[in-house]
C-alpha cells in the first residue's frame, strides 16, 4: 500500500513524484517504458527555465535521480487493470502484481498520432518512424522527409540535418505553426519546405523508397525520393483503460485548475489532460499541483 501511485514517468509524473515524496508520502511511479516519456527523446530543449539548452534525456534523468534520492519507488511494468473508485485505488500490472494506493495521479502523457496513410504501420521500422532522435542516425547520408508544421516537426527537421543528405519538411498549409524562433531557424537552414502539400502514399517494399505527395491547391501529384519518413503530426492522449475518468471528445482527461478529475483522490497532470499548452515546463507545473493536492487528500484520509 502506497500513499500515492503515479501512472507515467514523464516530466509530469516525475515532478509529481518529487513533490509527493517531499510531502512525506510513500510514492510509487508505474511506467511501462523507459523513464522520461516523450521528453527524453527530444534532442535539445531550449525553453526550460534555467537551461539555455539541455537534452531531454539529461533533463529527465536528473528528475529520475531526484525521485530516487527521495525514496520514490519505480515499477517498470504494464498496467492491465486500473480500478480508481473507493478509498483504495488498485493498479494491476502484467508481472509485478497489484499496486494499491490511497491516491492516483494520471500522468501517462500522449503518444504520436499516426498520419493515416496506407501502409504506414507496415513500413514502421522500414523507413517510417515517429522519433527522429531515436532513428535519425540510421539515415546518415540519405534523403528523409518530416511531415508536420508544429514545433516538433521543425525540431525534427533541423535535427535530421545533422545526418541526412536532404531533408524535406512537408506541411499541408502555407505557414508553419511552430514558434517564431524555430520558424526563422528552419527558413535559414537547408531544409526544403513543401508547402500546401500532403502525403498520399508510401512507395517501396520491404523498405520505403519514396513518397507520393499532392499539392492541395493545385491538385498536382509528384514523387519525393526518400529513405526515411518521420511523422510529427501531433499527439493522442494515452488514456486507454481509464474507466470512469471523465474525458473530452479527443480522449484527454478533464480536470479542474487543481488537477482534480471527477473521481475523488484521482488527479491528472501533463499531456494526458486537456490543456492549451503541452510543454515540459507545463507538465512539471501540472505535476507539482497534482502532487500537492494528492498530499492534502491523503492527509485528510489519514486524519
Amino acid at each position: 500500500m502506497y500513499d500515492i501511485a503515479i501512472l507515467g514517468a514523464g516530466p509530469a509524473g516525475l515532478t509529481a513524484g518529487i513533490y509527493a515524496a517531499r510531502g512525506g508520502m510513500s510514492v510509487a511511479v508505474i511506467e511501462n517504458q523507459a523513464p522520461g516519456g516523450q521528453a527524453a527523446l527530444t534532442a535539445e530543449i531550449e525553453n526550460y527555465p534555467g537551461f539555455e539548452t539541455i537534452s531531454g534525456f539529461d533533463l529527465t534523468a536528473r528528475m529520475v535521480a531526484q525521485c530516487e534520492k527521495l525514496g520514490v519507488v519505480f515499477v517498470y511494468d504494464n498496467p492491465t487493470e486500473i480500478a480508481l473508485n473507493g478509498d483504495v485505488k488498485k493498479i494491476t500490472t502484467a508481472y509485478s502484481g497489484t499496486v494499491e494506493a490511497r491516491s492516483v495521479i494520471i500522468a501517462t502523457g500522449a503518444l504520436p498520432r499516426p498520419l493515416g496513410v496506407p501502409r504506414e504501420s507496415e513500413l514502421l521500422g522500414g523507413g517510417v518512424s515517429y522519433c527522429a532522435t531515436c532513428d535519425g542516425a540510421f539515415f546518415r547520408g540519405k534523403p528523409v522527409a518530416v511531415v508536420g508544421g508544429g514545433n516538433t516537426a521543425v525540431e525534427d527537421a533541423l535535427y535530421l540535418e545533422r545526418f541526412a543528405s536532404e531533408v524535406y519538411l512537408i506541411h499541408r498549409r502555407d505557414a508553419l505553426r511552430a514558434d517564431a524562433l524555430l520558424s526563422d531557424r528552419v527558413a535559414k537552414s537547408t531544409v526544403k519546405i513543401l508547402w500546401d502539400t500532403v502525403v498520399t502514399d508510401l512507395v517501396g517494399a520491404p523498405r520505403l523508397q519514396s513518397l507520393t505527395v499532392k499539392n492541395v491547391r493545385t491538385g498536382e501529384t509528384s514523387s519525393v525520393r526518400v529513405d526515411g519518413f518521420f511523422i510529427a503530426a501531433g499527439r493522442k492522449p494515452a488514456s486507454d483503460g481509464l474507466t470512469g475518468v471523465a474525458l473530452d471528445e479527443s480522449g484527454y482527461v478533464l480536470t479542474d485548475d487543481e488537477m482534480r478529475t471527477n473521481i475523488a483522490g484521482v488527479f491528472a497532470a501533463g499531456d494526458v489532460r486537456r490543456k492549451s499548452l503541452r510543454q515540459v515546463v507545463t507538465a512539471a507545473a501540472d505535476g507539482a499541483l497534482a502532487a500537492e493536492n494528492a498530499v492534502k487528500y491523503v492527509g485528510a484520509l489519514k486524519a
